[in-house]
Order: structure tokens, then sequence, then C-alpha cells
């Protein structure tokens, strides 16, 4: 027991918390974070240690522990599975207080003809919003959200979009109804649940969207001008998966250079990764907040992917080891449609996979709380002696060429003479291009015309002043 207290001394606080001393006058401090471990992921509580974890000791340690296993019998329902052990340290006596992860949430801390629910949110125990209350509820009676019925009858909704993806990915056709309740689709009523409205083609939930945003610079703008490209999806989310991906690669830059005899291709973002972290995000997100969305960040050096909820589980992706994580699915029935849609494996090693599209897989970070799962991806690289920015750079001069090269193509010589002089030069004025072409100066007059017409040139002043330049957005 002292080695597992030892460990529990230098703990994160998510799952451990320290009391001074049992305040008996003031219960509801200790035994709301006793409801909060039961609603979560279970914790230890150490009475006689103070919050720099230096061991105070109690004085009636025997006393305690009769009045702490009342008040839990007392103020929390339903009754919770906890142990309680006295150890002695240093000479000193304390209190070790385990309480079990709970299976029949959610859990209250009862007084005076009040119930109140608490969730463990870093190293504090705080009262649970209604949502969370909601999922609660749900994991007590063995539900899942996806598994609700709707208000939406089977014989008014489509499915086609779901269809045509399912004989692409099986070579099999829904028969009809039967096929339905068997996915988890439709009840037995032939009312939609939540997954199967989740796969209509007209889907309605209002928190079944996706907002993409790619921002000018590194972080969030404050205006709208600071978003270079914003796009709004809802719906059936097959299509935001495929909207998602699309909107990702339409603002992603791709390079190559060569390597021996290989074209070796760069791209900001692997698709593979792209498309495990929107899977994950619509599929293992909390459909019960209302008006939640995934919010896709792309800014100049990262990407972002945020979606509602945290690990179903309670815990913090940044403090397991996520190659250990246990398959645990928040909708279940949602998971094995996109298992059968080959979207996805049922064995939770998504975001495994996210890094291993990665040549360097510290590229990748992933970060949650009670409230959202993040997915960072920074921008890839080159290799060691050359940054991604200087392939692309070489890109970008190869897309300018092409241009220029079919710009010249569909250009007079007189045109071309005046093109590359002000490629070199900068501006032009109509006396240097009468010399230039040995055109009068009426004829150089329409051959600046027809530059403008094309877009190429823009003339800048007036009358004696005037001069030519190429146009901003040309070459």
């Amino acid at each position: 027991m002292k080695t597992e207290l030892k460990k529990l001394l230098t703990a994160e606080s998510t799952d451990v918390d320290f009391k001074v001393s049992l305040e008996k006058a003031k219960p509801k401090s200790w035994l709301k974070t006793v409801v909060a471990f039961a609603n979560g992921i279970g914790g230890s509580i150490l009475f006689g240690v103070d919050d720099d974890r230096q061991i105070i000791g109690l004085d009636h340690v025997q006393a305690d522990a009769e009045k702490i296993s009342n008040l839990i019998k007392t103020k929390v329902d339903p009754l919770i599975m906890f142990s309680l052990k006295p150890v002695t340290m240093e000479n000193k006596d304390i209190l070790v207080l385990e309480i079990a992860a709970g299976k029949m949430t959610p859990y209250y801390y009862v007084n005076e003809g009040t119930r109140t629910a608490y969730v463990r949110i870093g190293n504090e125990s705080v009262v649970a919003p209604a949502y969370i209350i909601h999922e609660l509820m749900l994991k007590g009676q063995r539900l899942s959200f996806d598994a609700l019925s709707t208000n939406e009858k089977f014989s008014d909704a489509s499915f086609t979009l779901f269809k045509s993806n399912f004989y692409k990915a099986t070579g099999k056709r829904i028969e009809g109804r039967k096929d339905y309740i068997s996915f988890g689709m439709i009840d037995q009523s032939d009312y939609l649940t939540y997954a199967g409205l989740l796969l209509a083609d007209d889907c309605n939930l209002l928190q079944s969207r996706i907002f993409c945003t790619r921002w000018m610079g590194k972080s969030k703008g404050k205006r709208a001008i600071d978003a270079i490209d914003d796009k709004e999806y809802s719906g059936n989310i097959i299509m935001l998966l495929k909207e998602g991906i699309s909107f990702v690669k339409n603002n992603s830059q791709k390079a190559w250079k060569i390597e021996g005899a290989k074209r070796i291709e760069y791209i900001d973002y692997p698709e593979d990764a792209v498309r495990e972290a929107l899977v994950n995000a619509l599929i293992h997100r909390d459909y019960n907040i209302i008006g939640s969305e995934i919010h896709i960040d792309i800014y100049d050096d990262h990407l972002e992917i945020v979606s509602p909820g945290g690990m179903y589980d309670g815990k913090n992706i940044q403090e397991v080891d996520i190659n250990r994580i246990a398959s645990i699915r928040r909708n279940p029935i949602l998971a094995d449609i996109f298992n059968r849609l080959d979207y996805m494996e049922r064995r939770g090693s998504g975001l495994k996979r996210i890094k291993e599209s990665f040549d360097d897989e510290s590229r990748v970070e992933f970060f949650s709380n009670q409230s959202n799962f993040f997915v960072v991806m920074k921008k890839q690289t080159g290799d060691e002696n050359e940054d991604f920015s200087d392939v692309q750079k070489r890109a970008d001069n190869e897309r300018i060429m092409s241009e220029y090269e079919r710009i010249m193509s569909e250009l007079n010589p007189n045109e071309k003479l005046i093109v590359e002089y002000l490629i070199k030069n900068k501006k032009i004025v109509n006396q240097e291009a009468s010399s230039l072409t040995g055109l009068s100066p009426a004829q150089v007059r329409r051959v600046f015309v027809s530059l403008q017409q094309k877009q190429i040139i823009e003339a800048v002043g007036k009358s004696r002043g005037r001069f030519y330049q190429l146009a901003q957005s040309e070459l």
C-alpha cells in the first residue's frame, strides 16, 4: 500500500485529490469530488495530506473513517463502490479513499432535498452541465445517443448516398427495412434512430455541422478579412466527411522535388491523416451538445480539428498512451456502419494511424478536456537539409513559368516584345514602346489597348506622365 501511496502522491491531479483534514461541518467540499470521481474514471482522495503533497496526518483516524463512510452512504445517490484504508507514513496516520468509476451514472450529491451531479475537470470538481448529465444517464442505462429514436419516420427519409457508398464498399445492395433495422438505423416502430438520421440524405440535425476556416496567419483573426476561405457544411455525415477532406485539400499546397530518379511529393497534411482525424471527430463526438459543431481551422503553419466532447471514458488523451487505448465508442452504431463502409476500423487504432501518416510523428498532437477533443497537425517539411517552404517556392516558380508560357503563346510578336521589356524594366512609355517595336505612336497605342483588354498590363497616370506596367495579377 505504501508503494501505491507514493505513486498517488506524485500522480496527476485529475484523479487524485488531497485534504488536510476531514471537514465534518462542510462535507460537500470533498463529497462533490467523490461524486465527480464516480461519474468519471474513478479516483483517490488522501485525507491528512495538504495541496503541496506534504503529509500532515490525522489525529482521529478511526473516527474519521467511520464519518467518511457514513456521509458517503447518506449523501451520495445511488450507492457507490469505494474502499477506505488507513496508512501510516512518516509516523503519521492518513486515510486513503478510493472511488471506483460508477456503472449506474449519474451519481448525485444529495443535501436537504437537492441533487447535484459533479464531474472532474482538471483538478477541480464542478457541477455537470446538462449535456454531460444526459450522457451519464445514457451510460447508466447502457445506451448510446445514436441508438435513441427520433420523431422522423423511415418512410419520409431517403438514403441514396449511404446505399451508394455501401455498395461500393461491400458489393452488396441494401434490401430494405430489415437491413436498416439490423444496422440500428431504425427502430421496431419504423422511426429513425439518430444513427439513421445522421446517415439520411436530408439530415436536419442542427449539431451535425462542420465549420471550416482557412485563417490568414498562425492564429485566429478578429475580423472577417482574416479568413481567406470559410465554409459551413451540415447534414449527412458521409457528405460531411467528404466535404471536410475536400476543404483541407483545396486549402493545402503540394510540391515536389527530384531525388535521383524519383519524384518526391510533399503535401501540407497527409490525406490519410486528415481522413482519420475527421472520421474520429464525426464518430466519437458528443451529439448531445445542442448547437455544437466540428471545427476545421487551417493556419499558415498548422491545422486543427476540434470536435465536441472529450474522451468517452473521462480521461484526457494527453495523459494516456495512444498505443494502448481501449476501443470504447461513444456512438457504436455509427462506428459499426463506418467500419462496414471501410472508413474506419473497430480496433480503436485511428489516432495511431494519424501519427503514422506523417514521416515525423511528433508533428501530430492530441489534446482533450471535458468539452472538446483536439487534433493538431503541423505542416510537413522536406528532408533535414531542405525546408518544405523552399520546395514550395520552386513549385510556385514552376507554376508561374507555366502561366508565363501560356500567356506568351497567345501574344503577337509586338505584344511579346513589350511584355518581355516590362518583365525586365517594370514600366514602359509610348516613346520606348515605339523605339522597341518600330511602330508608329498610333500603332503602339493599339498594342497597349490590346494588352489592357487581355488584362496583362495596366496604365498608370495621365497625359504625358502616363506609363504602363504589368497588371498585378499577371506574371
